[in-house]
């Protein structure tokens, strides 16, 4: 069975899963998800790591709690409740941060305000840069339309854009679990994670001072976080590597786990090397 625990963090209470033992890492799912899209990398890193694995703020079995009128979570925030988790578990030295697509924005923050808390640097499927005007103002639309649509309506807009086209039989287990997921989320965290992603800032500019080990991972048909665009930010951080995932999209962790097991496996291992 899964170790899972509540444990109060800033003003919530924070579900968070913990698995394993030795180097720390921390794994951070994206938007609008929860932890169990890194089921596959838990068992795994497991047997290497002490693995942990929350829900961010509103999404899976963590609080909310009050996110103001209208609701708004910024990248920071998040970030700063990861950094508060961390010291609540009593985790005494610096992680590996591991952040898929939005957990990577949140990843640029916690890189900025935590740089203390971290030994190196995972970006899954995620990017740097800021939105355009027309993503920005497609944000903006879901979050001030999100309770009425429900979250039903942001699953079935979401699901082609995350998967690979090869994946995207509604029958597929792994498509039916992130559309169950995805459906199940509270829409003011929905909205309040749009309102944060929408003005969240452009960290190109912070790239080339990361003097971390950093790997990034993307899938190769990934829709949202291309892999052109993902060699970019790799190429503007020092020493950074690159893995592309073949047959896999956006969700490329869920999509090919063993692909991307074995990337963060051994990038963990050189850590000790």
């Amino acid at each position: 069975m899964p170790n899972t625990q509540t444990i109060p963090v800033n003003d919530i209470a924070m579900h968070v899963r913990t698995e394993g033992a030795g180097i720390p890492v921390l794994l951070v799912h994206g938007f609008p998800l929860d932890h169990t899209m890194w089921d596959a990398q838990v068992e795994v890193l497991a047997e290497h790591c002490r693995v942990i694995a929350p829900d961010l703020r509103g999404y899976g079995a963590t609080e909310l709690a009050d996110a103001g009128d209208p609701p708004k979570i910024t990248m920071q925030q998040y970030a700063d409740d990861l950094a508060a988790l961390l010291d609540a578990l009593g985790v005494d030295e610096p992680v590996v941060y591991a952040g898929f697509s939005m957990g990577g924005y949140i990843g640029w923050q916690f890189v900025k305000n935590h740089r203390d808390k971290l030994r190196a640097l995972v970006l899954v499927d995620t990017r740097a840069s800021d939105d355009a005007d027309d993503a920005r103002k497609m944000r903006l639309k879901m979050a001030n339309h999100v309770q009425e649509w429900g979250a039903e309506k942001v699953a079935e807009a979401m699901i082609p854009k995350l998967f690979a086209e090869s994946s995207l039989d509604a029958l597929h287990p792994m498509v039916a679990r992130t559309r169950e997921v995805i459906s199940a989320t509270n829409p003011l965290a929905i909205a309040a994670a749009q309102r944060g992603m929408a003005e969240r800032p452009d960290s190109t500019p912070d790239l080339a001072g990361i003097n971390v080990p950093t790997m990034a991972i993307v899938g190769a048909e990934d829709q949202l976080s291309q892999p052109e665009e993902v060699q970019r930010v790799v190429n503007a951080i020092p020493n950074a590597g690159l893995v592309v995932i073949p047959a896999a999209g956006h969700m490329a962790p869920v999509e090919q786990p063993d692909a991307v097991n074995l990337v963060l496996t051994e990038f963990v291992k050189s850590l000790n090397a």
